[in-house]
């Protein structure tokens, strides 16, 4: 059960070390881009290329839908990325459980934006954890884990690429301990959880009084999706990226945070709550996103302007 490209190594992994998957489940079609094409999700165009069966249940928690995963007596379900909570019913029937594949150090960030959050909050590792899935969002025993720096150049699309193959190598060295029942699964402490609920718009939005280096974090947690953006003009201003901050940064006083100090090839030099932070690739309005040093061709932002106001 998967959904998205975080999901398509292990799938790959399972296939890879012969074992029988009888069906793979992932989301609806979904509608993208601006002509609203409906597209499978990568996890089903992994599938059709190896002939497995695909289910795409709106709601897996319909009776039809347990009922399609019953008469299929699955020994294992693995999961990784789904998108669904799988009810009781579904998580009952296997005789080797059901296990997820999750990207991130359990107990932190639980809850579907793991990656987005650890980097947002500056962590300086993150992790895959395979846990046994439970009725509560990602409370299950914890089976098996790896870690990984988080590395200054690294960004969440980064890290997603980098956490799918991490995942797929420890689903290959888990499974077979899990089936020949050498697995001691150690609950999770649920006094050190962390919750990283999805991504909302407000979470993209910019604030200038947070310190440079928090402005920093921010901006790469939400590259490649969905962005970090301020405003400019009463326009949105995507920011992708900037340079990390090479020292604490000090508050100047008189200077309102979100006041651009300078613009250059290097960058856009802005004030924020302590210290400036270089932005280097932006996407104006309805443009393309493009680095400083070519949108500085056309347009200037003049020092004294300030951003962020809508």
């Amino acid at each position: 059960m998967g959904t998205p490209e975080f999901a398509v190594p292990s799938l790959q992994a399972l296939l890879e070390e012969g074992y029988n998957v009888t069906t793979v489940v992932t989301q609806p079609d979904r509608p993208k881009g601006r002509k609203r094409v409906l597209t499978p999700t990568p996890v089903k165009v992994e599938a059709e290329k190896h002939g497995i069966p695909v289910l795409q249940p709106v709601k897996l928690r319909e009776a039809d839908s347990v009922e399609q995963i019953r008469q299929l007596a699955p020994d294992l379900i693995v999961t990784a990325a789904y998108g669904q909570i799988l009810p009781k019913s579904v998580l009952d029937l296997p005789k080797y459980g059901c296990i997820n594949i999750h990207a991130s150090l359990l107990p932190k960030y639980r809850g579907g934006a793991p990656i987005h959050h650890a980097v947002m909050r500056g962590e300086a590792e993150t992790g895959v954890t395979i846990m046994y899935m439970a009725v509560g969002l990602d409370t299950g025993d914890m089976i098996s884990r790896v870690a990984l720096p988080i590395e200054d150049t690294d960004t969440t699309g980064m890290l997603f690429d980098k956490l799918s193959v991490a995942g797929a190598d420890l689903l290959k060295r888990t499974l077979p301990d899990l089936l020949a029942g050498r697995i001691e699964a150690v609950p999770q402490n649920d006094a050190d959880a962390i919750y990283s609920p999805n991504i909302r718009r407000e979470d993209e939005l910019l604030d200038w009084s947070l310190t440079a280096t928090e402005l920093w974090n921010h901006i790469r947690g939400l590259n490649a999706y969905p962005g970090a953006y301020t405003f400019w003009n009463g326009d949105v201003l995507k920011v992708w990226a900037s340079l990390k901050p090479q020292q604490a940064g000090q508050e100047r006083s008189g200077i309102v945070p979100g006041t651009v100090l300078s613009c250059s090839e290097q960058g856009i030099e802005v004030m924020t709550g302590a210290g400036t932070l270089w932005l280097t690739e932006i996407q104006p309005a309805g443009k393309k996103a493009m680095p400083v040093s070519e949108f500085i061709r056309g347009v200037q932002i003049p020092a004294g302007t300030v951003l962020g106001n809508a």
